[in-house]
């Protein structure tokens, strides 16, 4: 049998093992352990779903396969892999599985598809089919928004076993997301014609279902697939989306579904799509999608701020079309950084700046990526790259060029640096000799500055980053390690204790470099070695400095040490709390102090050890802050060579601490010498190194600890209590003992090789301390001397013998707690029998043992158990009161419960430290690896560091243990303390509790009776500190990890009612506020987090007891004395429990609907969505019958409303089909097309005697005096002002009528008339909310009943609009908009026609035509395409109402989209206007009835402009043609200046100018555009001309790429610009120069020499020198006029050109500003221009003027200086 295993065993190959398993001290035994827990999670997960026990079976053994996977990876074959996930998949995707449940599985399968190179696409297929269905019933659940189904919130806070943290809080959509990610790469070949046959006929772009459509075709369509069956894959879509693409303008909410399609698809498949033709348009979107403010007034739409493009899509699609044959994208991409250079100048911030700051993080790090799976990834199924389209080196050179300038300013970014170093780092991987110089030379030049302190932290933080890059041995920059010792010398003065983030950041920075670097002085290696390249000699020679650096770090250390000492004040207080800086620096102080000594030659160890021992035995500190400094780093250096510093220190201390305590008298002393508190600190912090070594000092350490830990001194006994626990711990835990860079020691091999090496995983060579018998023998030596008599005193106590003060009894449970942290690790678990079965299951729940490196020695005393009696034997002492002073003892009580924590849970790890080292391993990690190399390249000491993680991982897997009796006794008495007196011991208490339920399976089945005892009305001795325990247990298993709890029925069944009952407990009290609060918290937390309980996965059992919990929640309800707040409570928690999949039983039913007319206002909300669930639940069955199905697209003429064919008969109605899906037909028609049949008579209504359940409610709705009442309800106001149209009652009454036809029409009939006609707001209310019930609830009626119903609604709906109000008119569009949504617009024709009839009548005020527009328009808005007719029919109606007399009215004409072709037919009749060349607004007297032409046509201009501003956020397309006939006339309205004080018209145009030269342009549209604006460039108006600018400025920005795809145009734009800049108005050449400099700056047309030479001709136009009466000839002034004007044209240019750099200086520009300053003393207004230009160039370059200045010759300096500095005011 053995023989066979070992045979399987040597065939078996994992699918992908952790390999840090094999380089554990007992990795021998883990291939054993995994094999035999692989096959029983094997054999029970099979068991668990043939029996189909989903629950405990199957939920309790996913979860173990979950801890496997944490534990040892995928280690199982292919074959289990497959069959794992196919399991899985079936058990996601089962029908009616809890949603709680669903999640768990998809968590795991998740985790199982995580590596797709594991499997290829032939090893595994999963359809698709199910998954989507699936995500159809969580994502679009028809009954969710009802309450019938619950989706969790929040996840389950279960252990989860790998980290043992809490999981992250996601909610389903999030993990359902996750899951189709991992599963779509193996949906078969034909899914995709599947998917799109599926979702073609959803795409209406009028229909909020095109953001369905586009999105589940992001999530679903797979883009990974070999090249074979790419014609079945993107092929089928490609062009059809691009084209979609393509034609939108407008950002609509589902674009950004579509790029995030487009950029997976080109990341996926690099080199098989061409993109070529579509790169312009790409990164003009994206550049658009960036939002970013351009020009002085830009308005940006609302829409494009909303949807925006993510960011992490745009970086991937870029990534994916860098590389190939010319590689075009890479000047775009140079392009996009150069016009967005300057706002990363940290001197730049607004909204934009986190999704630029974010661009610049990503898109480094996925070139990266890109490039590891190019050149490094290790080979798998999945199709590479091909060659030609791989990125060269050439390709990445060009790459960082385009980014370094923006990395470069964003390092010193007010809000995030990190991002720019993040960037910086991965730039340097690609190209380091191309970004490490000019952040080097940043970084000098701020290590000398005493001045900015903020950029020496920024720079540092970014040569962290770098610091791989920089060191290792790289071919592309060998100079870098030169920069390693000056670099390091350079940072010392940052250890500044002045300044804290200075000084840690110098800490991380010095560590960082450390690590990298061995510290040994090869300086003699040059002499004896005669194969060193000159680099490395250098090296050599520099690493002499080496020693000096150490003890320089360590002075500057002291005198850290010494400034952080405690002050007078903090002493006198004695304080033995650090503040939180303080023990942050410690923290950075002993790693980085640690990390030098570790990597340190043996000989500079040694005089760094003497230097730190001298320090700190020659000085006395205070063991508060400064001792705890000076300890920690002594402990760092012990722990390098531990042989030689403890020869040093252990003696020493032992001496001092021993001649100290010789003094019989101390033993009783309660403050000691501080000389003997600082020594036993420092012992107690040097003994934490390899334990043996420590072997040869026992016998000194046990006699000091003897006499130490019985001191009475407090602070002394406490420090001698950490020694013993270090000590113990040193002996009995497995750790390594050596973190050095390379394994073995520096002296074998040239130590400057191994710079910036990285660990080896094969050969790390790690160097365990396991303990041995000696040192186990001495641990329990140490137990028996010390841990024994303490147990045997508690006792005496206990028992009366030895009765102990408090302070006694403290300090002897702190002996212990400490004996129980050091020697946890060798101390077995708690055992003991089982308790009584909590759960019946058919499959084995039993514990996984895994295996911790301690074999457990049966023959040694159990500490553990001793320690856990002797506890709960002083618990119940103190709890009886026996003991005197007990129950007070809050002290000594706090130990205890840490100690019965540590008994559960401690095996050698605190949980907290093992998630913060993980933590801050993962940060390590993430900051140094190298993602360009990947395969684990990381350092040495971090995958030493990830090993011991691994076997402490093991030691804190706890979830799923045994429930044993022992577990049983301890939470019983936690229990106790929980509901003790003292809130803060019931707190402690109760967290532990919690973290216990969450450990121990199934505990809580057995706590949850025990509390609710508590909570009881017949249980009257409890008292009010009890109640309030007990309901704060219940609030932390709804809270806590123990979620199971809230998924049990049998508990959630005693739990809801025993909560509602305890109102009736004498100990309640409502006036106490914090019970109320409590109440209040845990009804939310329910109400919160309860998510559907599967009720058949089991046996009809869990049926009853869904039955059973509604009955005891109504029996409550019965209950009179019972107090609101508890009724509320009970009621919630019923409707929690209404379900689609059972029925309520009647008398729920009952409570509901008699409670609709309840006096409680929130009751009465509860129960109208409590009824109408009802309804919805129990309705009687529709048949569907399979339709016709359509393809020709001229077939959807027949679904067009046509008034000429509307179903006003019988027969009609009969004979015509209705489709009332509005956005079939559209694009293309379903598969199969199932509509409801009109053939087939509808059922008419239930007879009475048929009814069951549902007569209940036909009952009370037919009683007149409940109709009465519930409308008096329903018609009452809320909150004033704050009321809306309400979803839910709407929904009550659309039920009530699908469900029971008109039978209630003739009760209600009378009060929608009596509503409808009083105008109040609440009964308006009223009457919408049931109208619109009505008609969507008639769906399904007869034709006759249908015409008898409009033929009461159309009066009703008349009169209700005459009384229509400011209050009530949303209401009235609400409720229209909702009676026509997805309905078919034929059966509603009365409604329209009856809006139609004149919605712009002019009876009444113009209010009510306004509001009536406004609800025809609601109604319309739903349909649509189906009523083009209806449409066609209002645009007739409003056209010649354009010009309407009334502001209101014309403003909602303008904004009804309906509106949309008319744009074209207006410009005709704005001629009056556009004849005149400035227009002002003078038609003051609004509402005359004035009817000249120029009149009439400002208001239809009005209108029009009304229109415009709103279908630039509502329109899909821009009708530029038509637009462009309205550009002059905007230009000669819009003011120029920003002024609130003009009218509204001016407002108006200037918005529409503002949104309609950001529309999207085509390359069709550009020379028609440009045409209208050079046309407007001749105008005679100033204010026109300077508008063209400014249009133009924001048009160039948001069309970049696209306009300079055709370079005739900018061509034109170019020469646009230089003829405004002669403009003979001086605005308009000031606008033409900064439209100019903005052009330049965005690199769209290059400054090249033509046109430096066209300005520098034009500013050395001369000018006539002044001459008397010659001037006075007017002949001579306009020459003048002229001449100045083409001189201050050049010089606006030149200055253009200097604002065009803001924060460089290229090589053109010191001759640039020397011409300038010749003009300083030219006439106004060059003078004033030159000294504009000079002035902003001085601020914008003074930052970095040192940098700057290096470009100038030394006579253009001198010039510089004196234009920039004024001249003295004294002079």
């Amino acid at each position: 049998m053995i023989k066979k295993q070992a045979e399987d065993m040597a065939e078996f190959i994992p699918q992908k093992e952790i390999v840090y398993n094999g380089l554990l001290p007992y990795s021998d035994r883990l291939d054993h352990e995994a094999t035999e827990l692989l096959a029983e999670i094997k054999a029970n997960l099979c068991r668990a779903v043939l029996l189909r026990e989903l629950w405990p079976g199957v939920a309790f053994w996913s979860r173990k396969l979950f801890s496997f996977l944490k534990l040892y990876g995928r280690r199982f074959s292919k074959d289990d892999h497959i069959l794992f996930i196919k399991l899985l998949y079936e058990l996601v995707t089962l029908p009616n599985l809890e949603p709680h449940m669903m999640q768990s599985y998809a968590r795991l399968l998740i985790q199982l598809l995580k590596k797709k190179e594991l499997l290829s696409r032939d090893d595994l297929q999963l359809p698709w089919r199910p998954l989507y269905d699936l995500y159809e019933r969580v994502f679009y659940s028809k009954t969710e928004h009802l309450g019938l189904i619950w989706f969790p919130k929040y996840e389950a806070l279960y252990l989860i076993v790998a980290v043992v943290t809490y999981g992250k809080v996601h909610s389903v959509d999030h993990i359902l997301k996750a899951l189709i990610k991992s599963c779509r790469l193996y949906f078969p070949a034909s899914s995709t014609k599947e998917m799109l046959d599926e979702w073609r006929p959803l795409l209406c772009v009028f229909d909020v279902v095109m953001q369905k459509a586009i999105s589940n075709m992001e999530l679903f369509l797979p883009t990974i697939m070999p090249l074979e069956e790419h014609s079945q894959g993107f092929q089928l879509w490609f062009d059809e989306l691009m084209n979609l693409w393509m034609s939108l303008q407008n950002q609509p909410s589902w674009e950004g579904h579509l790029v995030n399609l487009f950029a997976r698809l080109a990341n996926d498949n690099i080199g098989y799509v061409d993109w070529t033709p579509y790169i312009p348009t790409i990164f003009t979107r994206i550049l658009r999608s960036l939002n970013l403010p351009v020009g002085v007034s830009q308005m940006v739409s609302p829409r494009y701020l909303t949807n925006s493009y993510d960011i992490g899509y745009i970086v991937l699609w870029v990534t994916a079309l860098l590389g190939g044959p010319g590689n075009p994208a890479q000047k775009e991409l140079t392009c996009l950084f150069n016009s967005i250079a300057s706002f990363y100048h940290p001197s730049n911030h607004g909204r934009w700046q986190s999704r630029l700051m974010r661009l610049l993080q990503r898109l480094p790090a996925s070139v990266v990526r890109r490039v590891h799976r190019e050149r490094h990834a290790s080979p798998c199924w999945i199709t590479l790259v091909p060659e030609h389209q791989q990125l060269t080196d050439a390709d990445l050179q060009e790459f960082t060029r385009s980014l370094t300038g923006a990395s470069l300013l964003a390092m010193f970014s007010k809000t995030d640096s990190t991002d720019a170093a993040y960037a910086l780092q991965n730039l340097a991987l690609l190209t380091p000799e191309l970004v490490i110089p000019p952040v080097l030379e940043k970084t000098y030049a701020a290590m000398e500055t005493l001045t900015e302190p903020h950029t020496l932290t920024a720079t540092l933080s970014c040569m962290i980053g770098m610091a791989r890059s920089l060191v290792s041995p790289n071919n592309h920059y060998p100079e870098g390690r030169v920069h390693v010792l000056p670099l390091l010398m350079g940072s010392l003065p940052g250890v500044d204790p002045n300044d804290f983030s200075k000084c840690m950041i110098t800490f991380q920075f010095i560590t960082t470099f450390t690590t990298l670097v061995p510290l040994v002085d090869c300086s003699s290696a040059p002499s004896q070695r005669d194969d060193l390249t000159e680099i490395e000699k250098d090296l050599c020679f520099a690493s002499a400095e080496f020693e000096d650096f150490v003890l320089q770090f360590l002075d500057r250390c002291f005198a850290l040490i010494d400034s952080s000492t405690l002050e007078q004040t903090r002493d006198e207080m004695e304080t033995d709390t650090q503040t939180h800086l303080e023990s942050l620096v410690e923290l950075g102080l002993s790693s980085t102090v640690s990390t030098i000594l570790t990597q340190c030659s043996l000989e500079i160890y040694k005089v760094a050890l003497q230097k730190v021992f001298n320090f700190a035995t020659s000085n006395i500190f205070e063991t508060c802050v400064s001792g705890r400094m000076v300890a920690d780093m002594c402990r760092a250096a012990a722990k390098c060579h531990p042989s030689e510093s403890l020869r040093l220190f252990v003696p020493h201390c032992c001496s001092i601490i021993s001649h100290i305590t010789d003094n019989e008298e101390l033993q009783s002393e309660d403050e000691l010498d501080k000389e003997l508190l600082w020594n036993l600190q420092l012992l107690s912090e040097v003994t934490r190194v390899d334990g043996k070594q420590m072997l040869k000092y026992q016998g000194d350490l046990e006699r000091i600890l003897r006499v130490c830990v019985r001191l009475r001194c407090k602070r002394a006994y406490t420090l001698a209590c950490s020694l013993l626990e270090h000590t113990l711990r040193s002996f009995s835990l497995i750790y390594p003992t050596e973190y050095r860079s390379t394994s073995g020691s520096f002296d074998t091999d040239l130590p400057i090789w191994d710079w910036g090496r990285p660990g080896d995983v094969a050969a790390l060579g790690v160097c365990w301390h396991v303990p041995g018998p000696e040192e186990e023998s001495f641990v329990f030596h140490l137990l028996s001397h010390l841990l024994h008599p303490e147990l045997q005193r508690i006792k005496g106590h206990v028992s009366g013998e030895q009765p102990m003060s408090r302070e006694e009894l403290l300090q002897s449970l702190a002996i212990v707690q400490h004996c129980l942290l050091g020697a946890g690790n060798l101390l077995p678990p708690l055992d003991g029998p089982h308790a009584s079965d909590l759960v019946s299951s058919m499959v084995n729940l039993g514990e996984v043992k895994l295996y911790i490196g301690v074999d457990y020695d049966a023959s040694r005393e159990n500490y553990r158990e001793s320690i856990c009696q002797t506890m709960r034997l002083l618990l119940l002492e103190m709890s009886l009161h026996n003991l005197p002073h007990s129950e007070d003892d809050t002290k000594s009580l706090f130990v205890i419960i840490k100690i019965i924590s540590d008994l559960m849970f401690f095996r050698g790890t605190q949980k907290k430290e093992f998630d913060s080292r993980w933590k801050s391993f993962t940060l390590v990690k993430k900051s140094m690896e190298n993602r360009l190399l990947g395969k684990k390249q990381h350092i040495r000491a971090l995958l030493i560091d990830r090993i011991l993680l691994q076997h402490e991982m093991r030691k804190m897997v706890v979830e799923g243990s045994e429930y044993k009796v022992v577990h049983q006794d301890l939470l019983c008495d936690l229990l106790l303390l929980s509901t003790s007196t003292y809130s803060q011991v019931r707190s402690r208490a109760q967290n532990v509790l919690m973290a216990a339920l969450g450990t121990y399976s199934f505990s809580y089945r057995d706590l949850i009776p025990r509390i609710l005892q508590l909570l009881s009305p017949q249980h009257t001795g409890v008292t009010q500190q009890q109640f309030k325990g007990a309901l704060y247990c219940l609030l932390g298993m709804y809270s806590g990890i123990p979620m199971a709890s809230a998924r049990d029925w049998e508990w959630v069944g005693q739990v809801w009612p025993a909560l509602v009952r305890c109102g009736l407990s004498p100990t309640m009290s409502l006036e106490k506020p914090s019970i109320g609060r409590l109440l209040d918290d845990i009804t939310d937390r329910i109400l919160r987090q309860h998510d559907t309980i599967g009720v058949n996965f089991t046996v009809s059992k869990v049926i009853i007891n869904h039955q059973n919990l509604v009955n005891d929640l109504l029996d409550c309800l019965e209950d009179r004395d019972l107090p609101w707040k508890f009724e509320h409570m009970a009621t919630d928690w019923l409707s929690l429990l209404l379900r689609e999949d059972h029925p309520l039983p009647p008398d729920a039913v009952l409570y509901f609907t008699q409670s609709l007319v309840h006096d409680s206002i929130s009751i009465r909300k509860v129960c109208v969505y409590g009824a109408f669930c009802y309804c919805f639940v129990f309705v009687g069955g529709i048949e569907e019958t399979d339709g016709l199905c359509v393809g020709d697209r001229e077939g959807n003429r027949w679904l067009q409303y046509d008034s000429n064919n509307l179903p006003l008969t019988q027969e009609k109605w009969d004979s015509q089909c209705f489709v009332e899906k509005t956005h079939w037909g559209y694009y293309s028609w379903p598969r199969e097309m199932m509509i409801y049949a009109s053939s087939e008579k509808p059922k008419d209504d239930l007879p009475y005697e048929e009814m069951s359940e549902v007569r209940i409610i036909f009952e009370y709705f037919s009683d007149p005096e409940f109709i009465d009442q519930l409308i008096e309800f329903l018609s009452l106001e809320d909150r004033k002002g704050k009321d809306s149209f309400n979803p839910r009652r709407f929904l009550l009454f659309k039920g009530l009528f699908r469900n029971y036809g008109d039978a209630f029409l003739p009760l209600l009939r009378p009060h929608l008339e009596q509503l409808a006609s009083d105008p109040h707001e609440s009964s308006q209310r009223c009457v919408c909310e049931i109208t619109a019930g009505l008609i969507r609830g008639s769906k399904h009626w007869s034709f006759g009943k249908v015409e008898k119903l409009w033929q009461l609604l159309c009066p009703l709906i008349k009169t209700a609009l005459t009384n229509i109000t400011v209050e009530t008119y949303t209401d009235w569009g609400t409720c229209i908009a909702t009676a026509c949504e997805g309905r078919e617009p034929r059966k509603l024709h009365w409604l329209f026609e009856l809006l139609m009839e004149s919605p712009l009548s002019g009876e009444g005020s113009s209010f009510r035509d306004a509001s009536l527009l406004y609800v025809l328009q609601g109604g319309l808005a739903q349909q649509q395409w189906r009523v083009s007719e209806l449409l066609h029919r209002l645009l007739a109606y409003l056209e010649p109402k354009l010009t309407q007399v009334y502001k209101n009215v014309r403003e909602r004409i303008g904004r009804g989209s309906l509106f949309i072709s008319n744009s074209v037919s207006s410009a005709p009749r704005l001629k009056p206007l556009t004849a005149e060349p400035e227009i002002h607004n003078h038609v003051h007297e609004e509402n005359t009835q004035e009817t000249d032409e120029r009149t009439q046509a400002v208001k239809l201009l009005k209108t029009v402009l009304k229109w415009l501003m709103t279908s630039a956020g509502r329109t899909f397309t821009t009708p530029v043609q038509q637009q462009l006939q309205l550009l002059p006339l905007l230009f000669k309205i819009a003011p120029v200046e920003i002024d609130e004080s003009y009218d509204e018209m001016k407002q108006d145009a200037r918005t529409c100018l503002s949104l309609m030269s950001q529309g999207l342009l085509y390359p069709e549209h550009i020379p028609l555009v440009l045409a209208a604006l050079e046309e407007m460039a001749g105008s005679r108006s100033w204010h026109a001309r300077f508008s063209v600018l400014t249009y133009l400025q924001i048009m160039v920005f948001y069309n970049l790429f696209t306009l300079l795809s055709v370079p005739a145009e900018v061509l034109r734009i170019r020469k646009l610009v230089m003829q405004l800049l002669l403009d003979e108005q001086l605005e308009v050449r000031d606008m033409a120069c900064t439209t100019l400099s903005g052009l330049l700056q965005c690199q769209f047309f290059p400054l090249d020499s033509s046109l430096q030479t066209q300005l520098q001709t034009l500013s050395q136009t001369s000018l006539p020198k002044a001459r008397g009466d010659y001037f006075n000839s007017p002949f001579v002034c306009v020459c003048v006029c002229v001449d100045l004007v083409r001189r201050h044209a050049g010089v606006l240019g030149l200055s253009a050109c200097i604002l065009s750099s803001p924060y460089d200086v290229p090589d053109w520009m010191p001759q640039i500003l020397m011409d300038l300053s010749s003009h300083l003393n030219d006439p106004q207004p060059i003078e004033m221009t030159v000294k504009k230009t000079l002035s902003e160039f001085r601020r914008t370059h003074h930052d970095n003027w040192q940098e700057h200045r290096q470009c100038f010759t030394d006579d253009q300096l001198l010039v510089l200086t004196d234009l920039l500095v004024s001249p003295c005011y004294y002079a």
